[in-house]
């Protein structure tokens, strides 16, 4: 466990925030958490014997914490960001960075002003699972890249200030960016609202260069719970199931030819393949930690975070346009020199 000469607060107690004060404080390095809620503020600093304040520049004053974790609701973040790195602190956000890619870029540039770690919460690159899938691919095994699908649905929660594209997808988002390394040339989604103001449930379909294409499907009102990421190559398919309890990882050996111009399919075997054990969670907090120490750039960036954005606001335009596909080389959402 990398040493750290100061303190971290946490700042946002709730649904997830309530994760990340565990794990910091089970790290040995809770300073301080911060929220609107007093009822939160007792049960956390009786359970962790941390000071609980509810005014965000009190803790910003804090000589002794030298990090802000930052789990609010998503429309805070930016401001949030800003103000923590305005006053030197490294900042762990979560996802989304923020909800415009202009304030993002501003983010952008005050984090390289300050020479503050800023990381951004994607919880999925610190997976075991993901990790061995990531170094899997790089070696080959299942060939070239051919198409990637993942399925991320549940049974609630629903919320009401974002919708499941903006709730839900930037996990995958992320992960298929990671794999392709490169943004898409177009971007579709369409979805609907069935419960409120904002949809309940989504398809994004991303289109890449090198004839690679990413198909995305993310729904609160599912019947039951499915997090699945499926990556496709010429020689074999890799999947990631999340639900899974013995079987989170597994290669299938197969091949799609055309034989006299006719499609052959071809399927040998089906590999479980054996992964590290570990709290995603707790080691992005070693990681983020880590960064701190070290001063290296964080695996899940700033840049990291503008990327899954500028996709994010691409799907929303194609939603609100009812599935007009967004070209991104046009787009007024990529980030330009």
């Amino acid at each position: 466990m990398p040493h750290i000469d100061k303190y971290v607060a946490v700042v946002g107690c709730g649904y997830w925030g309530k994760n990340l004060v565990r794990n910091f404080a089970e790290l040995g390095v809770l300073r301080v958490i911060c929220d609107a809620s007093q009822e939160a503020l007792e049960t956390f600093k009786e359970q962790y014997g941390v000071e609980g304040v509810s005014d965000f520049d009190k803790v910003l004053n804090m000589p002794d914490v030298q990090a802000v974790v930052i789990a609010t609701p998503a429309p805070t973040h930016a401001s949030l960001v800003m103000q923590a790195l305005a006053m030197g602190k490294d900042v762990f956000v979560e996802k989304p960075l923020a909800l415009m890619l202009e304030d993002a870029l501003l983010i952008q540039t005050a984090a390289c002003k300050s020479d503050c770690i800023l990381m951004v919460g994607h919880l999925l690159e610190y997976h075991p699972a993901l990790v061995k899938l990531r170094c899997l691919v790089a070696e080959g095994k299942i060939g070239k890249l051919r198409y990637l699908y993942s399925n991320r649905l549940s049974l609630g929660k629903v919320r009401n200030e974002e919708n499941v594209l903006w709730s839900f997808a930037p996990h995958d988002i992320c992960s298929i960016l990671g794999f392709v390394g490169a943004l898409p040339i177009s971007v579709q989604a369409v979805g609907s609202a069935y419960l409120g103001q904002v949809e309940d449930f989504c398809t994004v379909n991303l289109k890449f260069e090198q004839n690679i294409s990413a198909h995305i499907f993310v729904s609160w009102l599912h019947p039951f719970k499915e997090h699945r990421l499926v990556v496709v190559g010429d020689s074999g398919t890799l999947v990631f199931d999340d639900v899974s309890v013995d079987a989170k990882l597994t290669l299938y050996d197969q091949q799609a030819d055309v034989l006299h111009n006719v499609p052959v399919l071809k399927q040998n075997s089906k590999t479980i393949i054996p992964i590290q054990t570990g709290e995603p969670l707790k080691l992005e907090c070693q990681h983020f930690l880590s960064c701190i120490q070290s001063r290296q750039v964080p695996l899940t960036s700033i840049q990291n975070g503008i990327d899954v954005l500028t996709v994010l606001q691409s799907a929303q335009a194609s939603l609100k346009s009812q599935g007009e596909i967004v070209d991104l080389k046009e787009s007024k959402f990529v980030q330009r020199e």
